[in-house]
């Protein structure tokens, strides 16, 4: 190799590494600069914004004095049992679905419809009939979750079954593949992309649902914490419930990544 390749070599890896470098910082810099922005709105004359210091002690308050018998943890693990148990029914339901209607032209005439016009629906409008046919227990919470979280995945499973690419299906006919080979090893796994953007998707919208549905009606939930913080003018605990659901929310966003990248490893080099 002569000696300008690698003095470009040299040079292009260094300014990977300075990218590198800095895609580590920037999320630092703007968790930084967002405590600053707190610290100063709360800071402010007559402001009746709390500050990191008034949510910390809430925090702490909390700790020594449980809300309804339970600590910070098992409100948040009681919302997290709802999400779970709903997304894991939508997406076996949703993908399946999805995989039906997007791969069976037949089945998409006669279902597709119905579900588009139920897609349109929020799944907030579903909780006066949920709660009228079924009370204001757990199930109910889990089917308004449930609703919320099904709709992504059909949708993006339709997408990725309905645009798989010919190329896949030559070589399936290439190789003489029946149906069930057709779809189980050529489409399926050329539509995973597309399935697994409806369950990062459908992660993100049942986590806001469960909360919504929990300020509306419940004993324990971070969305139950909101509405007690709201009825008592806590707004340190009001502002404390909407941290642990930012984080929350992440944790579920990288979760499915993980899960994502342990599956379709080649997803990762395709963003890269």
């Amino acid at each position: 190799m002569s000696k300008e390749k690698q003095v470009v070599l040299s040079e292009a890896e260094r300014k990977e590494k300075r990218l590198h470098i800095i895609y580590k910082i920037l999320p630092v810099v703007s968790v930084v600069l967002l405590i600053v922005l707190w610290i100063g709105v709360s800071g402010g004359e007559n402001s009746a914004f709390p500050s990191p210091a008034d949510v910390y002690q809430r925090f702490l308050k909390f700790m020594a004095k449980p809300i309804q018998k339970l600590s910070l943890w098992q409100h948040i693990l009681a919302s997290l049992k709802r999400v779970l148990i709903a997304l894991a029914i939508a997406w076996a339901l949703g993908i399946s679905f999805g995989i039906l209607i997007g791969w069976n032209k037949k089945a998409n005439a006669l279902l597709g419809p119905i579900f588009t016009a139920f897609r349109v629906v929020p799944p907030l409008a579903w909780i006066p009939l949920v709660t009228i046919w079924f009370g204001t227990g757990e199930m109910p919470k889990i089917l308004i979750v449930f609703i919320g979280a099904v709709m992504p995945v059909v949708v993006n499973t339709q997408a990725g079954m309905s645009n798989v690419d010919k190329q896949y299906l030559e070589v399936g006919r290439i190789f003489n593949a029946n149906k069930w080979q057709m779809l189980v090893d050529f489409a399926i796994p050329s539509a995973l992309d597309a399935i697994f953007a409806g369950v990062r998707t459908s992660a993100s919208a049942a986590w806001m649902v469960v909360l919504a549905a929990e300020m509306l009606g419940g004993r324990a939930g971070v969305g139950f914490l909101i509405t007690r913080g709201m009825d008592s003018g806590d707004l340190p605990l009001v502002l404390l419930s909407m941290i642990c659901i930012g984080v929350i929310g992440a944790f579920l966003a990288i979760a499915t990544q993980m899960i994502e990248r342990w599956l379709c490893p080649w997803t990762v080099k395709k963003s890269n």
